[in-house]
């Protein structure tokens, strides 16, 4: 595990862009491309913003870039809650990515329909076998108030699924199905980056850095060897 403070939001941006760019350029000098799992919410729309502007958009080569979701609710791609329409807007509309690099989560379908297409659209792009899992370059990751990734919730159904790449599950607490990338591909990818930002996200975060109390009841503390990018107010409660 890793660790990086940025001592405001706007500043942990900058911090989370330039790793990203970096990630990307390694990614695709040694392997000719780059696969990354973003993540939905407000911290890292504003990271999307800022990847678009006229100081990073130039220092990614796009067309090498493959687009996918750690997650997503079960919602058509205009709907206000997508991931996907976030990222859309955010980024997408204003990078040169083709097409069929952006491989959205079909939110739209039933429940298990979607999952088992994002599924075959992974195997697809990775050209796995059956049995085999993918290894994306980049996973970025959030982090709720309660301890979840991706749609990796506490008591989750899905948590223990070992045998699949994704899965869709039911958020009781939101009264919503959700699609999500397994515990296990999330763990297989080359770098894993949580991102998190704000006061109410101190809490957990210090139980899961420091593996005090009951880190262990929280879905992220399945996800091993992260990085965590954080401002000082999500940094807040930990032992300096």
């Amino acid at each position: 595990m890793t660790l990086q403070i940025a001592p405001s939001r706007e500043e942990l941006m900058i911090l989370a862009a330039d790793r990203l760019v970096a990630e990307a350029q390694t990614a695709i000098a040694q392997r000719g491309r780059w696969t990354i799992a973003l993540s939905g919410g407000s911290t890292p729309k504003a990271l999307f913003e800022l990847l678009a502007s006229p100081r990073y958009i130039n220092q990614i080569l796009w067309g090498r870039c493959f687009l996918f979701w750690g997650d997503e609710r079960c919602v058509g791609p205009d709907d206000a809650q997508s991931n996907y329409r976030m990222t859309k807007i955010a980024l997408i509309d204003h990078i040169p990515i083709p097409v069929g690099n952006v491989l959205r989560i079909r939110g739209e379908l039933a429940p298990e329909s979607a999952a088992s297409l994002y599924a075959h659209e992974i195997k697809r792009i990775f050209g796995l076998t059956e049995g085999q899992f993918p290894q994306f370059d980049t996973m970025l990751l959030g982090l709720g108030n309660d301890g979840h990734t991706a749609s990796l919730f506490p008591a989750s159904d899905i948590l223990g699924r070992n045998d699949v790449l994704v899965a869709e599950t039911w958020v009781a607490k939101l009264k919503q199905y959700r699609i999500s990338l397994t515990a296990p591909v999330i763990n297989n990818a080359h770098s894993k980056i949580f991102l998190a930002a704000g006061e109410d996200k101190a809490g957990v975060i210090r139980e899961l850095i420091e593996q005090t109390g009951a880190y262990q009841s929280y879905p992220a503390s399945l996800i091993n060897n992260a990085e965590w990018l954080l401002d000082q107010a999500a940094a807040s409660q930990l032992q300096h």
